[in-house]
């Protein structure tokens, strides 16, 4: 039976994943990597990181599986979307990648809305306005504020494709990670020659556009024998994360979203035609399923604010032996009434997305009184990240887009307290599936379609893919926090001018 890799690079770790035809997960391994943090709200990686923690899980799981090399046909990639890859003419690292939370771009997004003459052109152009987060910020930041190593730039690379040079030689993309780039003709699929021109950026920096399933190349023949591969193990274009997961999750059909709660937190739709919010609150990309589009709302700092809570405010929890210091913070936040008893939480520890697009937002716990302990805290935490999210479903619901069932994904969608209390925010039911791998599952059954063991990307999800859960709203706490949403929305806006403040004080 031939068998499919899944790789994705993701924030804090490569997760590596191999199943069978049948998409039957065989084994699995991570690798973590640091994140460097240089000054407030920057991030950085360092790509060769990434590099070395692929090599280490693939070796794992063809140890674990004791599969032959030629066995396994085809890898997908899936990685971090947005982040910065800079190489020299000799294919070497110029320096750290900048991430996709990286806020230091944003006198350079203004810079791109001015060049490509406002912002409704540039959303035109490439359907998405300028953002921090997004690629193209990152590359006028290199030619502004490092012109010596812009002077050095012969290509520009996402994370998981520099993963797919190392792995095959080959400088390619798939439209949906291309697509966060924010240089990306999303209605065409293709490269924006207008708003290249404007930013006057030589399109031969960017990599070759494929859609998600098809094929970009092989292995080289001396990293096939490091990893214990074949050399003719075909190597798909792959999609950023987000779309990955989606196609792990089976959204790839109309009237389905998932919400995932990873680091960050996404709601994600399907659609068969290129839409798009007029306002840019929402995201509009290409979509890993071949000439389909879809349409999402980011939050930042979704399970990436419970880590933070637990990490740096609950250090206490970590050192008890043997204990789970997640498990006792869900436990605690299961004993608090839904609403935290007035306790309100704002999600915006890396700024934010959706819907303020906002460098300078903050995170806050609002609502504090003598009577709060930690469980209303980190309950205020779930309830504020689901906030947050709702606050990217409302959009979608009130540009008409038909969503029948969601789908929970991502680690923080394993809490069955956070699930309740996302269907509860959200006052509908949600669902979960049998598949658990998120984007490295996505990407395998990509290199399952590339390989030909599929027909195309639907017909793999539907061979594989059942929901197994439905968890429906409870209607006291439905109620309680459809009252608290709208105070929820009020408090940014509320603070919007005072973040601005703070900023200058850091």
């Amino acid at each position: 039976m031939a068998h499919y890799l899944g790789i994705d690079i993701g924030t804090s770790g490569t997760k590596s994943l191999l199943i069978d035809e049948a998409g039957n997960p065989i084994a699995e391994a991570t690798a973590t990597y640091p994140l460097a943090t240089p000054k407030p709200l920057w991030t950085e990686q360092d790509p060769e990181d990434w590099w070395q923690a692929t090599k280490s899980t693939i070796r794992t799981v063809m140890k674990k599986s004791k599969l032959k090399p030629g066995d396994v046909k085809a890898i997908g990639l899936s990685g971090q979307m947005h982040g910065s890859v800079f190489l020299n003419a000799k294919g070497k690292v110029i320096r750290p990648a900048l991430l996709w939370n990286d806020q230091r771009t944003s006198a350079e997004c203004d810079e791109i809305t001015q060049r490509a003459g406002g912002r409704e052109a540039l959303i035109r152009m490439v359907a998405n306005p300028a953002l921090t987060g997004f690629t193209a910020p990152k590359l006028l930041w290199l030619r502004n504020k490092e012109p010596k190593n812009y002077a050095a730039l012969k290509h520009l690379l996402l994370p998981k494709d520099d993963i797919r040079r190392r792995l095959t030689g080959e400088l390619a993309t798939d439209v949906s990670d291309a697509s966060g780039m924010l240089l990306l003709d999303v209605c065409h699929r293709r490269w924006s020659t207008e708003l290249l021109g404007k930013l006057d950026v030589d399109p031969s920096i960017l990599a070759r556009v494929y859609e998600s399933e098809e094929v970009t190349g092989t292995l080289l023949p001396e990293v096939a024998s490091e990893l214990g591969l074949s050399p003719d193990c075909k190597v798909v274009a792959g999609a950023g994360d987000c779309a990955a997961g989606a196609v792990g999750n089976g959204i790839v059909r109309q009237g389905v979203l998932t919400a995932s709660l990873g680091t960050s937190g996404v709601v994600f739709c399907h659609s068969d035609t290129p839409q798009y919010d007029a306002a840019g609150r929402l995201h509009t990309f290409c979509h890993a399923v071949h000439g389909k589009w879809h349409m999402m709302g980011v939050t930042l700092s979704a399970a990436g604010s419970l880590q933070w809570f637990a990490t740096q405010l609950c250090i206490e929890l970590a050192k008890k032996k043997g204990a789970d210091p997640y498990e006792i913070l869900n436990q605690e936040a299961a004993a608090v009434p839904p609403g935290s008893e007035g306790l309100f939480y704002l999600p915006y520890l890396a700024g934010e997305r959706t819907p303020h697009a906002d460098p300078h937002a903050r995170g806050c716990f609002i609502g504090l009184t003598n009577k709060h302990g930690r469980g209303h805290m980190a309950r205020s935490v779930m309830e504020g990240v689901a906030f947050s999210l709702r606050e990217s479903l409302a959009i979608i619901d009130g540009l008409g887009v038909p969503i029948k069932e969601i789908r929970l994904s991502g680690g923080g969608a394993k809490s069955t307290l956070w699930k309740q209390i996302l269907a509860d925010v959200f006052a509908k039911s949600v669902c979960t599936i049998n598949a658990e791998q998120g984007p490295a599952f996505g990407v395998a059954l990509l290199a399952a379609v590339g390989d030909g063991a599929y027909k195309n990307i639907e017909e793999a999800c539907k061979a594989t893919i059942s929901v197994v859960d439905k968890l429906p709203p409870n209607k006291v706490a439905q109620k309680r926090y459809g009252a608290a949403f709208p105070v929820y929305q009020r408090l940014y806006q509320s603070l919007k001018e005072r973040f601005v403040d703070i900023s200058h004080l850091e």
